[in-house]
This record gives C-alpha cells, sequence and structure tokens, in this order.
C-alpha cells in the first residue's frame, strides 16, 4: 500500500500530542483524496450520553489537518499546517462511535501545492462531516487550513 508510511507517521504524530492520544483515534481510510478517523463513544460521551460536542469538532479538526499534512508530504514538501478557521454545524445527536472524513471542498491540490512552492504558504478549504450510523450527517465542518514552509534545516 502506497500511503502506509505517511499513515503511520501521521499516526505516530497524532499520538505524541497528550490530548489527541487521548482521545483514542483510529485512522480508519485514506484514499489519496479523503482522511477518514474514528474514535470511541466510550471515550467522548456527554451527559446525555451522546458524542461531546468538543469531541466532534475536534475529530473532524484532526482529520482536515491531517489530509492538508498527508497531501503536503505527498508533494514532497516539509510544511507546518494549521487550522486557520472553520464553521460548525450540529444537525443530530450521535450515540456510536465517532467517525469523521475530510473532503477538498473548493479549489484543488496542484494549485495549493503551487502556491505552498511558489510563496510559501498556501491555503485550501476542506469539508469534514461526521455521520451517524445510518449515513446521515450529525455533524459538518468547512474549514479552512493553511501551510507554511519550513526554512530548510541549516539555515
Amino acid at each position: 500500500m502506497q500511503h502506509e508510511d505517511p499513515l503511520r507517521r501521521l499516526a505516530a504524530h497524532y499520538a505524541s500530542m497528550p490530548p489527541v492520544a487521548a482521545m483514542r483515534i483510529d485512522i480508519a481510510g485514506f484514499d489519496g483524496e479523503r482522511l477518514r478517523l474514528r474514535a470511541p463513544l466510550a471515550d467522548h460521551v456527554n451527559d446525555k450520553g451522546s458524542a461531546f460536542g468538543g469531541s466532534l469538532v475536534s475529530l473532524m479538526t484532526l482529520a482536515g489537518w491531517g489530509l492538508t499534512t498527508l497531501r503536503t508530504e505527498a508533494a514532497g514538501l516539509d510544511a507546518e499546517v494549521y487550522v486557520a478557521d472553520s464553521q460548525i454545524r450540529y444537525r443530530a445527536p450521535l450515540c456510536d462511535d465517532l467517525q469523521a472524513e475530510a473532503v477538498l471542498s473548493d479549489g484543488d491540490w496542484d494549485t495549493f501545492v503551487r502556491t505552498l512552492r511558489t510563496r510559501g504558504r498556501a491555503r485550501v478549504q476542506l469539508a469534514a462531516q461526521v455521520v451517524l450510523p445510518d449515513g446521515a450527517v450529525a455533524t459538518g465542518m468547512q474549514a479552512r487550513y493553511a501551510a507554511i514552509l519550513r526554512p530548510p534545516s541549516g539555515s
């Protein structure tokens, strides 16, 4: 599988951040265009027995961050990736394990990479969602992520 090493690096990066490690996130899939993450409901349950809203947002944010990081690395670029802003819409409570998916929602990866190479920074618009077991959207997010090239080592 061509994505295996980048996914291992991404999983290790998630595990290196204590708040993220506590979420017990698993990478559920990556096809080059979409990144899917999952986390057990038992670690994210609120007082109503459904998924905590902050956990839903965190999982979607991490899916978008991970997708942007994977695409940046695939282009051979070493960059810091940040979430710039996001809009969240809660549609229905989730009473099952959390599964988030992030995908490009506006623009294209080629333009993002070309801009990052030439300007040293670029932005990309992503959509992420957490779905219910029946496939309906529980929570959706639109977010912009920014990438900034790291200076070459030794500089």
